[in-house]
């Protein structure tokens, strides 16, 4: 018998899969040059240019040198005046603040009268659900509102809040009577 026709069939499958993963890879790399090409070319161009950087404009800085004149950037003399204080409402700060004054306006509910004419009480809940007892002259919200009237159905205030300048002034407000 000659050597060839001792080689059984399985070892004939195995040379034949050894021989065709060796081609496999055999092509992987055959194709590796025109790719390196590729990148040197790239490598070697110019790239686009840079554009250059935008011109700073700089500003004419201006003084106000005439003493006529006011400078547009500064308080008016109406406006300084307003600002001293002495004009318009101010808080009182001396006075003991009232329980009512902790809560925002718009958090209390009227629920109810007590009395007639002039003797009138009105009925004020506060968000923890604790009702008072308001008469006229109180204070009641943050804004140092002061009761000025009560009816049947409302109540009357005047807010003081900030200008903007420093002074105060005098804003209406009023609270309704509660749906049931």
């Amino acid at each position: 018998m000659s050597k060839l026709a001792a080689i059984r069939p399985a070892q004939v499958t195995r040379i034949a899969l050894m021989l065709g993963v060796a081609l496999v890879l055999s092509g992987c790399t055959r194709g590796m040059s025109d790719l390196r090409d590729w990148v040197d070319q790239e490598k070697h161009k110019k790239g686009a240019p840079i554009p250059a950087l935008p011109v700073i404009k700089t500003f004419e800085t201006f003084q106000y040198a005439d003493q006529d004149k006011r400078d547009p950037f500064s308080p008016s003399t109406a406006e300084l005046q307003q600002d001293n204080g002495n004009a318009g409402p101010r808080p009182d700060e001396n006075r003991a603040k009232e329980p009512l004054e902790m809560f925002a306006l718009d958090s209390l509910k009227m629920v109810g009268t007590v009395g007639t004419g002039a003797g009138m009480e009105v009925l004020v809940k506060d968000p923890g659900g604790v009702i008072h007892r308001v008469h006229r002259n109180e204070y009641m919200g943050q804004n140092y509102g002061r009761v000025t009237a009560i009816g049947e159905d409302h109540i009357d205030l005047v807010e003081l809040v900030s200008n903007g300048n420093g002074g105060w002034m005098e804003r209406p407000a009023s609270i309704a009577l509660g749906e049931k």
